[in-house]
């Protein structure tokens, strides 16, 4: 084990399902919440090796990250590049080790292949966008709210309205589909992805966040994504040549024990980092005390990249026109470009 003292926390849509209660076996309250982090070692257990105190890490964290000083097993634990930010530390684990093992370890992304990502506008989106990047033609579709176009538009070679009707759209431009679907959406994306692979495509699903619409843990929205997921037939893959696949990063640290595996990922994510062919995408710093906003800004899909507590950032203050209320609307929400005084105040780094 060893101690760290941190000054940055990335803050995940997972975050949002552990609050609302939408994971299985959600943790008992009191809970201190947070995946990863990034700051200072301040301490080292007995037998700890390669690390001294005073190193700049990231770590990966079940449970506890959004603390001013965290422990955390010493595998969990990553240098920090020379060059590297701490904000950019806490924003780089979950997103890139994510995306890097579905396209590699999982779906075998190699040269002339296509993919099609959801919510490209977010950190693992725009995380697969730069991995994909560093294979020769790779064609990346994405869906992300037209807000985001502008910002986000040259990171993928096709880029749809969430809300358009983005099978036919893909298939006008490749008739046969995509080699690789990337959905954190679930739902009927489920069924309109499978029907989007090419024979030996792969189909990934790594989040539900069409179960979050409301502030609460809803049963009809669960319900609804759940009825919309279309029941997948094994004879049915097996004739069409498809792979249909799941992948939870969390699961596979804590649960399952594949902690070398995923320090050989960061080995090579870090390499990739140091010859800047891939760099985390922040969208903005918070303070702890602004949580709350912060939550609201991943719950109605607002942000591009990845937001950060940072524990030592004062509270920006409320302009005259600001509201803490938070909104009892979900996915629609996020088309809603005109909230622009809430957008104002959001400490975007430039």
């Amino acid at each position: 084990m060893k101690c760290l003292k941190f000054g940055k926390d990335g803050l995940n849509f997972i975050d949002l399902m552990v609050r609302q209660g939408n994971i299985d076996n959600p943790p008992k309250t009191p809970l201190v919440p947070g995946f990863e982090c990034s700051g200072i070692v301040e301490a080292l257990g007995d037998g700890v090796k390669g690390f001294e105190i005073g190193d700049r890490v990231m770590a990966f964290v079940n449970y506890n990250a959004w603390a001013e000083v965290v422990c955390t097993p010493v595998e969990f634990v990553y240098k920090i590049p020379d060059d590297m930010s701490f904000s950019e530390a806490a924003a780089f684990p979950m997103n890139f080790v994510t995306a890097y093992m579905m396209l590699f370890e999982v779906a075998n992304l190699r040269e002339g292949m296509s993919v099609l990502v959801h919510s490209a506008g977010g950190g693992v989106g725009q995380a697969v966008a730069q991995l994909c990047s560093t294979i020769p033609n790779v064609t990346v579709f994405g869906t992300a709210s037209s807000f985001k176009h502008e910002a986000i538009k040259d990171s993928v070679t096709h880029l749809f309205d969430r809300n358009a009707d983005y099978v036919q759209e893909v298939k006008r431009i490749s008739s046969e589909g995509v080699d690789i679907v990337l959905d954190c959406l679930c739902g009927e994306n489920t069924g309109k992805g499978l029907s989007l692979l090419k024979p030996l495509g792969t189909y990934i699903l790594y989040g539900s966040s069409n179960m979050v619409t409301g502030e609460t843990k809803s049963f009809f929205s669960f319900a609804k994504s759940w009825w919309q997921v279309e029941k997948v037939n094994p004879i049915k893959l097996y004739e069409e040549n498809k792979v249909i696949a799941g992948f939870s990063l969390l699961n596979l640290l804590f649960k399952q024990n594949r902690g070398g595996l995923i320090k050989g990922i960061m080995d090579k994510l870090i390499m990739l980092y140091n010859e800047k062919k891939i760099k985390p995408v922040v969208d903005s710093l918070w303070a702890l005390e602004e949580v709350k906003e912060a939550m609201q800004r991943i719950h109605d899909r607002g942000n591009i990249g990845k937001l950060i507590l940072d524990v030592e950032k004062a509270p920006t203050p409320l302009m005259a026109n600001d509201s803490t209320e938070t909104s009892e609307a979900g996915e629609e929400e996020e088309d809603h470009e005109g909230d622009n005084e809430n957008k104002e105040r959001m400490p975007f780094i430039q």
